[in-house]
């Protein structure tokens, strides 16, 4: 038997968008290209909402 929600799963669409933020191990921190930590930047959480790690879990944010 087939679950119904398999009868409507979509691959998830691919965002065609970078982030202005990357991935600094060594802080551990998702940091601007100017070295500033992305977190501190209102301007940018107000149009992203969040600054999503991609270290390990999707789930964990930066405070």
């Amino acid at each position: 038997m087939q679950p119904f929600a398999l009868n409507y799963a979509r691959p998830a669409a691919q965002s065609e968008s970078t982030t202005p933020y990357v991935y600094d191990s060594g802080r551990q921190l998702n940091v601007l290209s100017d070295g500033r930590i992305a977190a501190h930047d209102l301007a940018l959480l107000r149009e992203l909402g969040t600054t999503t790690s991609t270290a390990g879990s999707k789930t964990h944010f930066d405070d």
